[in-house]
């Protein structure tokens, strides 16, 4: 398994979660896996709507007891 990247925005409210990602994401290299951790309802929609225009893989969610792990891989620049 490769290493991954964890950002924390349990309990931040749109847009926040996506802004973190977008700005965690921007430091990392091509093909890198980040791990955003969301509790905001609408982060489900938002969260893989953001790759689609940005050019990142959506790769999966998993459900936790009080948030979400959504995990992506950041594209080419």
């Amino acid at each position: 398994m490769q290493d991954e990247t964890e950002i924390d925005a349990i309990g931040l409210l749109c847009p926040l979660p996506v802004l973190k990602a977008r700005k965690a994401l921007g430091t990392l290299p091509e093909g890198a896996v980040l791990r955003l951790l969301a509790s905001d309802p609408a982060a489900i929609v938002d969260v893989p709507h953001f790759c689609a225009q940005s050019g990142h893989e959506f790769l999966d969610l998993r459900e936790a007891s009080d948030h979400v792990v959504y995990r992506l891989r950041k594209g080419p620049s």
